[in-house]
């Protein structure tokens, strides 16, 4: 039987270490951990399970007893009750206790007993003699703050697990036990506040996900047939439905425009700086911002189908897929944990042995284990790895999981296709050669003229070229097409045909002139077109395929980047390809290739530079893509294919993004090992001051509360916008 799929909102997951304390309670109940799927931007599992092995309160019971609380998820949450505002709540509010009673029962010793007294002085027992009000509030500001952190201690301590939790709770209980109520309710306050912040650093970047969300607008104004308007909901509108954008309002749906002109600022989806011209025909995007002329649109998919749609989902489900440093700092964390542990007891039992003064070495243990808690290092690499996956989305670049957000940082070479990547994808009009006393203004009239008749898009580009030359021609008489070959029509009082080599050749009227002016143009990686007489020929229009005006700016940026090589791939001819790469600065050029050659050629890129990206269409090289390293669609939007196909896909066609990705994901590494070495170097050193006697429980949690403080902000610097 199929598996059934149920969503879960849970309470308290904001980190790496709660999806792990998940997968171990819940996992074994489900079957495997790889049942459970977890969006940490929305604090979402999704359980795949047999009908009818268990039942969601089964589920509910078992993320309860990880410390954490689950309910069904619903979509419509946001209307939220006064028990779902606590639950949202509670944490701050118990942070902000935790830290209230801990100030009021220093104040209270302070004036009852003296400051020096209040504080304590590490384990010497002074604090025994606490009046049992400071007890009760030191008490309550340990309560508060490890509300969160006591169930999941006792979780990891039955599961014989040990994690930061059950560090930060022994170190609490131990400082209790010596009498160091001060420091207990501190080390108490100070780590809570440490995880609000990392909730806090995650929801910022769940906030600008969700701001995409917030782009769609919440109704739409949906045609009827006689004209009429009705206002309706996005979800209320089937597909085929025709809807009105009014000047600057967004774009409630995708869809096709059918009438009307404007100018669509579409950087939410595309990330493009600079409004995209709209006329009949042309694709538009939910979330868009319509410009000063009214559209009427067809829609072409549904509200939770749109383009914008499916990037919150991938973005929601791209943070679960562990970037390698993820992994390495979690499999570090495992080992490490255990061995702070076992070095704390050392500390407490090993020392006394041979030099007494067994309540000293047991604060310099609690200490030990205060410092050793890994909070800083486990967050230091997801919250950096979410907020960057959330600036990628913002800037018009989907990156399909935090295992793909590194991988551009430590690419060597890139391997581009051609027509529609360095290229516009779409025949240009790049010469025209007249020949026999006639002029270009002449032998454009004449072309355009033969092709307005035509449909093809070599006839499209030679009608428009004329068009934007300001040059005028009629329709022509007699027209005739001759199929495969060319075309023939009367205008002028004179019958011309238009054709290419071949037909030219069939003709009989290829001179030395013509056919050294058609060599000399076909050489150049141009589509001849040859216009005529039956006296001689009048001239040539040559055609290509239009190179992006920024590409050369962007490979050149790409080498700056750290590129090594950049090739070429292209099933054009040699010629063509090889004017392109001229043109573009492209280090290598493989023409005339199959997909299976596409294949071939980057499995040995890869073998010669390890890392290798493959940048194409997302479609027709696709098994390109999957060999590479790494598979970027260029010009995504709108296309499920192109997206599902790629690990990264560029939504707009705006080559410049390539170059941002590298530079992004290697500011995204840089940040991440920044956050790895700080946070390893400041517990060296306060294991250094442990064992020297000069370091305290609470500041050597200020320290570590300072080091998770330093690691978010330095993490949520992906987030600003930058080059």
């Amino acid at each position: 039987m199929e598996a059934k799929r149920v969503q879960f909102k849970i309470y308290g997951m904001d980190c790496a270490e709660e999806v792990t304390v998940l997968k171990n309670e819940v996992g074994s109940l489900v079957g495997h951990p790889a049942n459970l799927a977890f969006d940490l931007l929305k604090g979402k599992m999704t359980v795949s399970l047999p009908p009818g092995t268990v039942s969601s309160d089964e589920i509910v019971k078992a993320v309860a007893r990880s410390g954490m609380r689950a309910e069904v998820w619903s979509d419509d949450r946001d209307g939220a009750t006064d028990h779902a505002f606590w639950q949202r709540q509670r944490r701050t509010i118990l942070t902000v206790s935790s830290g209230f009673f801990t100030l009021a029962g220093l104040l209270y010793c302070w004036a009852s007993i003296g400051l020096w007294a209040a504080i304590g002085s590490e384990g010497a027992g002074i604090t025994h003699k606490l009046p049992l009000a400071a007890r009760l509030l030191y008490g309550s500001g340990v309560l508060a703050g490890g509300w969160y952190v006591f169930p999941k201690a006792r979780l990891a301590l039955r599961r014989l697990r040990p994690d930061m939790n059950l560090l930060m709770t022994i170190a609490v209980v131990g400082a209790v036990i010596i009498g160091e109520w001060f420091e207990a309710s501190t080390v108490s306050f100070l780590f809570g506040l440490s995880l609000a912040l990392e909730s806090w650093s995650v929801g910022r970047a769940r906030r600008a996900v969700e701001a995409l969300i917030d782009l769609t607008p919440t109704t739409v104004r949906l045609l009827n047939v006689n004209g009429s308007e009705v206002v309706v909901t996005p979800i209320e509108v089937p597909i085929d439905s025709h809807f009105l954008v009014k000047p600057g309002e967004r774009i409630p749906l995708d869809g096709k425009v059918v009438r009307g002109t404007s100018d669509v600022n579409q950087a939410p989806i595309t990330g493009e700086s600079v409004p995209v011209a709209k006329e009949a025909g042309t694709q538009v995007f939910a979330g868009s911002i319509n410009g000063d002329g009214a559209l009427e649109v067809c829609s072409s998919r549904t509200a939770g189908d749109t383009t914008l749609a499916q990037i919150v989902r991938m973005v929601g489900e791209a943070q679960s897929r562990r970037a390698p440093s993820e992994q390495w700092v979690e499999s570090f964390a495992r080992v490490y944990t255990p061995i702070v542990l076992a070095a704390a007891l050392s500390v407490a039992i090993l020392p006394p042995v041979f030099a007494g003064s067994w309540s000293e070495w047991f604060y310099r243990a609690l200490v030990l284990l205060v410092i050793g808690c890994p909070c800083a290092l486990v967050i230091s690499t997801p919250v950096s790895i979410v907020a960057s996956l959330a600036a990628s989305a913002r800037n018009g670049v989907l990156v399909k999981g935090g295992i793909h957000m590194e991988a551009p940082a430590r690419l060597k070479a890139i391997a581009l296709d051609k027509t529609g990547t360095l290229t516009l994808g779409q025949p240009q009009v790049v010469e025209v050669m007249p020949i026999n006393g006639h002029t270009q203004e002449e032998l454009l009239a004449c072309a355009a003229a033969l092709e307005s008749r035509c449909d093809h898009p070599l006839a499209r580009a030679i009608v428009a070229h004329a068009r934007d030359k300001g040059i005028a021609f009629s329709a022509p008489d007699e027209f005739q097409i001759i199929q495969g070959k060319g075309a023939t029509g009367r205008f002028d009082g004179k019958t011309y045909w238009l054709g290419s080599h071949r037909y030219l050749e069939e003709r009989g009227q290829e001179t030395p002139e013509v056919h050294h002016g058609l060599t000399e143009m076909c050489g150049a990686g141009r589509t001849a077109v040859v216009i005529g007489t039956s006296d001689h020929v009048c001239g040539f229009v040559g055609l290509a395929d239009a190179v992006r005006p920024e590409a050369g700016k962007s490979v050149q940026e790409l080498r700056n980047a750290g590129i090594r090589h950049i090739v070429m791939l292209t099933g054009d001819n040699r010629g063509t390809a090889e004017q392109i790469a001229a043109e573009t600065g492209i280090d290598e050029t493989r023409a005339e290739l199959l997909p299976a050659d596409k294949v071939a050629a980057v499995e040995e890129l890869v073998h010669r530079y390890g890392a290798v990206a493959m940048v194409g269409d997302g479609v027709n090289d696709a098994p390109a893509m999957g060999r590479a390293t790494l598979g970027i669609a260029m010009g995504a939007a709108g296309s499920d294919a192109a997206i599902e196909a790629a690990d990264v896909a560029l939504m707009s066609d705006d080559l410049h993004k390539l170059p941002w990705l590298v530079r992004h994901s290697t500011k995204t590494l840089r940040i991440v090992r920044q956050n790895i070495a700080l946070s390893l170097s400041v517990k060296g050193i306060f294991v250094v001051l442990t064992f020297a006697g000069a370091a305290s429980l609470w500041a050597a949690i200020a320290a570590d509360m300072g080091v998770s403080l330093l690691v978010v902000s330095n993490a949520l610097r992906l987030i600003r916008p930058h080059a």
